[in-house]
């Protein structure tokens, strides 16, 4: 069966390179930028940066399942060692309560915006910026994990193949 499978590159992967950060980038800038939209919607009383917000955390809903099942597939291909293991757990458990927080969000949103309120509760504010939080938080491990442990980059997996770990 598993001769079927394309084989594992240099970067220990079946494709060219990593998915999961491409996808994953998209979601923290609609994500980010949604609450942008909606600071400036209230102190300009203008309700079209409402829908802008709106719209960008539907698709960031859409994108962050894409981004989890891209993000889980190359964690399992990555070989982790033991230094990394932590911070690679600590962000799968994010990634996957991000993808379920940011979808009740923006169910709540719908809701909102069903009702044609003129501001957000301040609830929703709150959650809000509990959700920006949670992704810089996410961010940071993402970013060491790449930067400070080097999984799925050339020289980390070359160590790893030849027993260096």
């Amino acid at each position: 069966m598993f001769n079927y499978l394309p084989p594992l590159n240099e970067h220990n992967l079946p494709y060219p390179d990593t998915i999961h950060p491409i996808v994953v980038h998209f979601v923290i800038a609609m994500v980010l930028f949604a609450f942008l939209c909606d600071i400036i919607g209230y102190f300009t009383r203008n309700p079209k940066l409402y829908e802008v917000s709106w719209w960008n955390l539907a698709f960031a809903t859409v994108s962050i399942f894409i981004a989890v099942i891209f993000g889980q597939i190359e964690a399992g291909l990555a070989e982790p060692y033991a230094a990394s293991v932590s911070t690679l757990n600590a962000h799968t458990v994010l990634g996957w309560s991000l993808t379920a927080i940011l979808a009740v969000i923006t169910g709540w949103r719908y809701v909102i915006r069903l009702q044609e309120r003129p501001q957000l509760p301040i609830p929703y504010w709150g959650a809000s910026v509990l959700l920006v939080a949670l992704v810089f938080v996410q961010s940071y491990w993402g970013t060491l994990l790449v930067w400070v442990y080097g999984l799925h980059t050339i020289p980390v997996v070359d160590a790893i193949r030849e027993g260096l770990s």
